[in-house]
């Protein structure tokens, strides 16, 4: 048994002090002055927040792009998100052209077996290749193993991108089947037309990435992802939402009483266009789709976050090397896209949202654990702080300063879109189940802790803008 003692205990709603027992990897008391039984391994947490595990339901690890795949492994991938307060994680089971469903599963679980988690992981299936009618039937049979949500690439034309057919389609069996439907927003045609012409041209620098991938691409592809949900009666979580004009798309949507969520991640947040003011390579390190907005959109996204447009802030955790990243050198197209952030969420938000008085702890809770787990099916095993929960939980240190940058983060990945910043605010002690993974900023887990987490429905409730919106009215 473990005692978590005199900690400050904070979830979406709560905010008190008192103790939490833990009993197989459950919470099975919560009080004031518990007296443990015998033996029972006590964690002190006086002056300490105890927040519930985070809950990051985008994250990208081994996955293939193009000839190399992302270099944070299950292992390495968790060991970071333990640090950084996440407890469990979903990530992306990405289906290749021409393989079946249950052979993409496979192949990521064989993932988990040679490099195995700190911990908890789930699965979305990224479907990328509907041209059999046998991938519906497959798509059908994935909520009985515990898999209900599905991503469509609206992005990524000759690789992830599936037309709209194909995202009707997903959609319409999101919706037979009580599953929720997630989508990259972008108009892979229009971009994939843009990117040939600023090659054909010789304008081959990282700064046309963020030239050929103009915030009109996101918004139209919102607008139409939005229209087709609508159409196959599906709900939609929109991923990675980088401006305040797809997130009207989203508000708007909430408005009319459609089943639509929105998500920003963490470096959306940081990042602006400005890294690309000039042609220095240096600047393929904020290679990520969609790329950085100008700096204005940074408040546009939290008033959308505040709103309740934005329900979640995921990490998208997509880490390569600036070695890695050299395969553009001459071509941006074929830099790898993505960022490391799975450790940096929970430190970044805290810095920019509860520091700087953006957002409430309980709002912090809500963006990083509850809600992420009630849409993606974890609630209430996951993403609170109650009696027959799991125990995940973190002792978060207000007061820990941290410089964040390659050399203090945990992922292999030698580039940080985050680098120099400096955070006050961190997870001293995580636990999984109840098992400590890091005890006072050590790792003390071997891989193995963490394990995979079969997923059940959907809690899709009224969206926070509607009920917000029904509150005014």
């Amino acid at each position: 048994m473990v005692l978590v003692r005199g900690g400050r205990i904070i979830t979406e709603v709560d905010d008190y002090v008192a103790d939490i027992l833990v009993d197989e990897g459950r919470i099975v008391a919560i009080g004031r002055k518990i007296e443990p039984p015998a033996g029972t391994e006590v964690v002190e947490a006086a002056e300490r927040l105890v927040l519930p595990g985070c809950v990051d339901p985008h994250t990208h690890m081994d996955m293939p792009f193009g000839p190399t795949f992302t270099c944070d492994d299950f292992t390495s991938g968790t060991v970071a998100a333990a640090f950084g307060g996440t407890t469990c994680h979903v990530d992306f089971c990405m289906q290749q052209p021409g393989q079946s469903i249950p052979e993409a599963l496979d192949a990521w679980f064989e993932k988990l077996r040679v490099a195995p988690p700190v911990v908890d992981v789930g699965f979305h299936v990224a479907v990328t290749d509907l041209s059999s009618p046998a991938r519906i039937d497959e798509l059908r049979e994935l909520p009985g193993r515990g898999i209900t949500s599905f991503k469509v690439f609206m992005a990524y034309k000759g690789s992830f991108m599936v037309d709209d057919a194909g995202l009707l389609q997903t959609m319409e069996v999101a919706a037979e089947s009580g599953s929720l439907v997630m989508t990259h927003c972008e108009n892979g045609d229009v971009v994939d037309l843009l990117v040939r012409r600023a090659v054909a041209a010789g304008d081959v620098s990282p700064r046309h990435h963020l030239l050929t991938r103009p915030p009109l691409v996101e918004v139209e592809a919102t607008a139409r992802a939005v229209r087709l949900a609508e159409l196959a009666g599906a709900p939609l979580y929109v991923v990675h939402v980088s401006c305040g004009e797809a997130a009207a798309e989203i508000a708007a949507a909430q408005r009319r009483g459609q089943a639509v969520w929105g998500e920003t991640c963490t470096h959306y947040l940081v990042v602006d266009d400005s890294v690309f003011a000039t042609d220095d390579f240096a600047a393929a390190r904020y290679v990520f789709s969609p790329p950085a907005r100008d700096r204005s959109e940074h408040d546009r996204l939290w008033d959308a976050i505040r709103a309740g447009t934005l329900s979640v802030i995921a990490s998208d955790h997509a880490p390569f090397s600036f070695e890695q990243r050299e395969l553009g050198r001459g071509d941006f197209s074929k830099i790898p896209n993505g960022a490391a952030g799975v450790e940096e969420r929970l430190l970044v938000v805290h810095e920019l949202g509860v520091r700087g008085g953006r957002i409430s702890l309980n709002e912090m809770v809500g963006l990083l654990s509850t809600r992420p787990a009630k849409l993606f099916g974890l609630y209430p095993r996951k993403g609170t702080i109650a009696v027959g929960a799991d125990a995940d939980l973190v002792i978060f240190d207000p007061e820990l300063r941290l410089s964040i940058g390659p050399e203090s983060m945990r992922t292999r990945c030698d580039t940080s879109v985050f680098d120099g910043m400096q955070v006050t605010g961190a997870p001293e002690t995580v636990l999984v189940r109840g098992i400590p993974v890091v005890r006072n900023r050590e790792l003390v887990a071997e891989p193995g802790t963490g394990r995979f987490v079969k997923r059940g429905a959907p809690m899709l409730g009224a969206t926070p803008a509607r009920v917000a919106a029904e509150v005014a009215r």
